[in-house]
């Protein structure tokens, strides 16, 4: 007889989509600092120890959005070099981009588990799953299907995660994108880097994974 233990450890685990996301913001936190832009871009598919990178330029998502509130950090909205009384005019009602956004996940991860990724992931999540359930309350990447790019490179590289910054990364794992601060565009930079990382094998940790403990 298989124990329900068993029989759960036995199922075979969904594939990941993975979907590189950069939000632009007006302020430190969402709720009283909203978030103005974001990008999202398919970065890859990992099926079991299989990762197969994606082109990062074919399915994409952007929107532009109303602020929700009037409290701004000037220096933090003119990262974006987005005008903000633009966006109060024309931006997309959030509850709408909202929806939109999660038509478009679930569309180009169908048979997949989506997985939101950034560098760092813990601004852009923040943002981004508090419209999810601000707006709408459901997210299709649950409430912890994140992956932070910076400790996936702290891990591959072993170097603590404060070492983890792109100008001490070896050059063939960056993108050779430029980084604009338009949202679609860093979640395409990011997407690349994203696929890189999954297939890097640090120098002198192949040998070591086959060498017995």
């Amino acid at each position: 007889m298989t124990s329900v233990g068993t029989a759960r450890s036995a199922r075979p685990a969904r594939p990941s989509l993975y979907i590189s996301v950069d939000v632009e913001a007006d302020g430190p936190i969402p709720g009283p600092y909203s978030m103005i832009s974001f990008g999202a871009a398919v970065a890859g598919r990992q099926d079991a120890a299989s990762y197969t990178a994606a082109d990062p330029e074919q399915d994409t998502f952007y929107r532009e959005l109303r602020p929700i509130s009037e409290a701004y950090v000037p220096e933090a909205l003119a990262v974006s070099g987005l005008d903000r009384d633009r966006l109060v005019r024309e931006g997309a009602e959030p509850a709408a981009a909202m929806a939109e956004f999660r038509a478009w996940v679930r569309e180009v991860s169908v048979g997949a588990q989506p997985v939101m990724c950034a560098y760092p992931a813990s601004f852009d999540w923040t943002f981004l799953y508090w419209y999810l359930m601000s707006f709408g309350g459901d997210s299709p990447f649950g409430h912890s299907g994140c992956l932070d790019m910076k400790t996936l490179y702290a891990a591959k590289a072993g170097v603590p995660l404060r070492a983890a910054v792109k100008g001490r990364m070896p050059r063939e794992l960056l993108s050779r994108r430029p980084h604009t601060h338009h949202a679609l565009d860093d979640a395409v930079e990011q997407a690349e880097l994203m696929s890189n990382l999954m297939a890097w094998v640090p120098p002198g940790r192949a040998d070591q994974a086959g060498r017995p403990g």
